[in-house]
């Protein structure tokens, strides 16, 4: 099949046929289609989109590129993802916290992606965490732990291993059927029988209108349903970092200080509500309320952070870092960035804000760039605060000055401040299921 027809198909805005897809993503695992025709493709299909027809083949073929597993560990399989956000550590608070409530969480994750973070450069930024694992080893500690979290193995999803990396740097990102195929294609293949989809609304998510967000839930839900999975999307905001951290370590210290009883604010509040729905999706709890409260018990006694040490131990990490934060890297430069005006705070661009730190060193813009584990962003002031001229805005931890300073910049530009008192944005929007909508 001539692949050069398949993207001359869909940038005529054609519907591709099961074979042409299927011819896509076997050429993007196997490495026979080069980089810049896979690349021209994305860009049509972000362009002209997909049908419903077309996004279920094109996930269900992207699963098979690989190994489809069938995990025994000893209960059901659940996971959970995050469709991207800033300072979004949702996963490494939940996951130890849903295993210490009986849950088997079995979680493949990404990288960063555009100004969003990703949850395999947050785990390495912990000395000798181990984020490729035969899959074997992977479930055998989903057994015995409980969760593990590892990248995408060359064995699972080979097709969206390689599109993924193309996505984040041909801008093509934002494109539902995309999305979907891609966070879907990895959860059939790893197993998960259960699936708990966090899509993000607000200035720092990839959908910018509620309109699309819910479109997209829709989808995978609808996606998931038809293969036989229990799946479940909650709509939450990203309309300033869902975390005060921004950035792989200081995420990581961050999960550290809500675990251990530290911290607390909306990513405590979103992760549990996301534990809950894992619970309750895989059978694990009846209904919200009893899964909400054996949550908080975990997280009140300790048990969950007992069970991050523990999952950190068996992939090969220093688990003391759970009791002295100060183990992970830490940058040379702390600098300060001071209100110049004062008023209500009622508005961050999110994604700028990603994207600061993002070119601190915290993410990448191309394939080949290297994370710097230490940089980032603590942000000290939240939508609604009232902010005084001379109060600190936020936290910047990086290695040289000239980053800093342009980091400080863009934190400034992206806070707006008014002289009306602003509310605080609500946290969950929506959940949906395959009996509809709830809204909240």
């Amino acid at each position: 099949m001539d692949f050069l027809s398949i993207i001359t198909a869909k940038k005529l805005g054609q519907e591709l046929s099961g074979e042409q897809i299927r011819f896509f993503a076997r050429g993007a695992a196997d490495g026979s289609v080069p980089d810049y025709q896979l690349s021209a493709l994305l860009m049509a299909i972000r362009l002209n989109g997909m049908t419903e027809r077309e996004t279920n083949e094109l996930t269900l073929a992207m699963a098979q590129t690989g190994d489809m597993l069938e995990p025994d560990v000893g209960g059901v399989p659940v996971d959970k993802h995050s469709t991207g956000g800033v300072g979004d550590t949702t996963t490494l608070v939940l996951a130890p916290l849903v295993a210490a409530c009986g849950g088997k969480v079995l979680k493949m994750s990404g990288r960063g992606l555009g100004h969003t973070g990703g949850t395999i450069d947050k785990l390495e930024s912990i000395p000798g965490m181990r984020v490729s694992l035969p899959e074997e080893e992977f479930v055998d500690i989903v057994r015995r732990v409980g969760c593990a979290v590892v990248g995408q193995s060359r064995e699972l999803a080979p097709a969206d291993k390689r599109l993924y990396a193309l996505r984040d740097v041909t801008a093509t990102v934002d494109s539902i059927p995309l999305i979907a195929s891609s966070i879907l294609s990895k959860k059939f293949a790893a197993g998960a029988r259960a699936i708990v989809l966090d899509v993000k609304f607000g200035s720092g998510a990839i959908m910018d209108t509620m309109e699309k967000t819910l479109d997209l839930a829709c989808t995978m839900v609808q996606i998931g349903t038809l293969a036989g999975r229990k799946v479940i999307a909650v709509i939450s905001s990203m309309e300033e970092p869902l975390g005060t951290h921004i950035g792989n370590a200081l995420e990581v210290k961050e999960a550290v200080d809500i675990l251990s009883g530290q911290a607390g604010g909306d990513l405590k509040e979103v992760s549990l509500f996301l534990g809950s729905q894992m619970l309750v999706a895989s059978g694990v709890c009846p209904d919200e309320e009893s899964a909400l409260s054996r949550l908080t018990e975990a997280l009140e006694s300790g048990r969950g952070l007992a069970k991050l040490k523990e999952m950190i131990r068996a992939q090969g990490g220093d688990d003391r870092v759970c009791d002295d934060v100060s183990l992970l890297p830490q940058a040379p430069l702390i600098v300060p960035v001071i209100a110049e005006k004062g008023g209500y705070l009622s508005q961050m661009d999110t994604a700028a804000l990603g994207n600061a730190a993002q070119a601190m060193g915290a993410g990448r813009r191309t394939k080949e760039d290297v994370i710097d584990p230490a940089v980032g962003i603590v942000m000290r002031k939240r939508l609604g605060d009232l902010v005084a001229p001379g109060d600190t805005l936020a936290t910047l931890y990086a290695r040289t000055e000239e980053s800093a300073q342009a980091a400080a910049a863009v934190v400034r530009e992206a806070l707006v401040f008014s002289e009306a008192p602003a509310q605080k944005p609500k946290l969950i929007f929506a959940v949906v299921t395959p009996d509809g909508i709830r809204k909240y």
